[in-house]
């Protein structure tokens, strides 16, 4: 899928210092070729780039600036990258920064799978938001309430000899203001039903905490699928 630009692009200085003049069709030299096309072939070119190449782009010129920062080309990525299902939000600080935060959310959500694989206690507890409301319940069914508790659980899964391997797909994460929630399934074996996880994170002193971790029940492999993977 190609992310889609649309760019209100106004006469004015150009890259290498010369002027382009679209409305007369006439272009003058001293601007790149990306400058020298018509507005609706550039955001067409624009349409092919990811997320790193369009912060780039946005670095070389207040032009390209214009272009790559243009709100629908951040939408268009956030339904190629993510998912179509938002198409009706409406981001208050616009698509740029709603994009930048589900990226943060998705990144810190692996964190938290690769810290179970890797069986880090103290690191999941840097993860955690330290406060009395924050919420585990595991595959098993127990429900731990307070971050004691909620740690007190991890050590528990960690210490089981037993590790299994897994993988997380179908992730879809929502962001509003200063919460945001992930849900996903986690695939053990494919002999057994996946289960449905959801995580949910606040936002303070400028970075994301887990608050809440949900796992489906089940019971498989003697329970060293319950313990290990929450």
């Amino acid at each position: 899928m190609a992310a889609t630009v649309t760019a209100n692009y106004s006469n004015g200085s150009a890259g290498g210092g010369g002027e382009v003049v679209e409305n007369g069709g006439a272009v003058q030299t001293g601007a790149s070729m990306m400058e020298q096309l018509v507005p609706e072939i550039r955001t067409h070119a624009l349409s092919y780039l990811d997320y790193r190449s369009l912060c780039r782009l946005s670095m070389t010129n207040s032009t390209m600036r214009k272009a790559a920062n243009d709100d629908n080309a951040w939408k268009s990525l956030y339904r190629k990258d993510f998912t179509l299902e938002q198409d009706s939000v409406t981001p208050v600080n616009g698509w740029k920064a709603y994009y930048a935060a589900t990226r943060d959310i998705l990144n810190i959500n692996a964190e938290f799978f690769n810290l179970i694989r890797e069986q880090q206690l103290s690191e999941m507890g840097l993860l955690w938001l330290n406060a009395d409301f924050v919420k585990c319940i595991h595959a098993s069914g127990v429900k731990f309430s307070g971050y004691t508790a909620v740690m007190q659980s991890w050590q528990q899964a960690f210490n089981w000899e037993q590790s299994v391997d897994f993988q997380i797909r179908d992730v879809r994460a929502r962001v509003h203001s200063d919460m945001a929630w992930v849900m996903m399934q986690a695939n053990v074996d494919m002999d057994i039903r996946p289960y449905n996880v959801t995580n949910a994170f606040e936002f303070h002193n400028g970075r994301w905490y887990m608050v809440h971790h949900h796992s489906s029940a089940a019971l498989v492999h003697n329970g060293a699928v319950q313990m290990i993977l929450g």
